[in-house]
């Protein structure tokens, strides 16, 4: 399959006029600018995205082009002392259908993310019907704790509301093995597979050389959960350039799921709206086919 026939959602990127993103999209060979991801998007097939965002919880403040959707962030930067406060601010963010679902940071709350805190939020998930997207694994700055980020924690969270869609962000990165325990028990943990690369890959043929352990680990146990139906796209930007990380995700997942993890399923999970390729295809046939 060529990259041109190939459509692409970015189901984990950030988009926000930071400082510290300046610096990381340019190392990336981008800009930290709407032009410059427009035309990343544009060149790479990517007819969609899902915002990370984070930067305040006042619906006034998330304002994006159509080829975007949201999650509404809570991080340690918007996390109130009222809860009841937080809690009215995150559902008049879910009653707007560009906002597709909530972004939990356990690791930069420290708060695990099954405490009864979050209850609040999970029955707001249930009752709007939209998922729930986890940062697991390595966090970005050094006051962050693991133990909080550590994929196992959303086990419990799962069990405790089965009937919740959760996303597991960064494949909870680098423990995979207890990340792919969670997802085998859990039906209703699904998992990106952004924050897996930073800045611009000179040599791509070199780099999955020099990384081939990571890579086969990434490979056997995706291969070993068998539920792709379950694993979407994503990059992390701007930490990472759009043609790599396509490149690097193609190498270890099987062409004949390409469609799914790179679009399908970022539509059902984060319920998008956009028609899927065998919808599409189905379409065409029926303008195609001679009456």
């Amino acid at each position: 399959m060529r990259a041109k026939e190939l459509r692409v959602i970015d189901s984990h990127f950030h988009f926000c006029d930071y400082v510290g993103f300046n610096q990381i999209a340019l190392a990336a060979g981008y800009t930290n600018t709407e032009e410059c991801l427009h035309k990343a998007f544009q060149d790479n097939n990517i007819v969609h995205g899902v915002v990370m965002g984070n930067k305040t919880l006042d619906p006034a403040g998330h304002h994006y082009p159509d080829y975007m959707s949201y999650c509404i962030g809570l991080d340690s930067n918007v996390f109130y002392d009222d809860m009841d406060l937080m809690t009215a601010q995150v559902e008049e963010n879910l009653k707007r259908k560009q906002c597709c679902g909530i972004k939990l940071y356990p690791g930069y709350n420290h708060v695990y993310v099954y405490d009864e805190l979050y209850d609040p939020i999970y029955e707001l998930a249930r009752k709007y019907n939209k998922p729930v997207a986890i940062h697991t694994g390595l966090t970005a700055t050094a006051n962050a704790l693991l133990k909080y980020s550590h994929p196992m924690t959303l086990d419990e969270a799962a069990v405790k509301y089965p009937d919740v869609q959760f996303v597991m962000c960064h494949i909870g990165n680098p423990f995979l093995q207890d990340a792919i325990a969670v997802l085998e028990k859990n039906h209703n943990v699904a998992v990106d597979l952004s924050g897996l690369l930073e800045g611009k890959i000179p040599d791509m043929v070199t780099f999955l050389r020099d990384k081939r352990g990571y890579i086969s680990m990434l490979r056997d146990w995706l291969n070993y959960l068998g539920s792709y139906d379950r694993v979407m796209f994503g990059t992390d930007w701007p930490l990472a350039n759009f043609a790599d990380y396509i490149t690097f995700v193609k190498d270890f997942i099987p062409e004949t799921y390409w469609d799914a993890l790179f679009f399908n399923k970022d539509i059902r999970i984060y319920q998008l709206g956009l028609t899927p390729y065998w919808r599409q295809w189905s379409i065409a046939f029926c303008i195609l086919k001679p009456s």
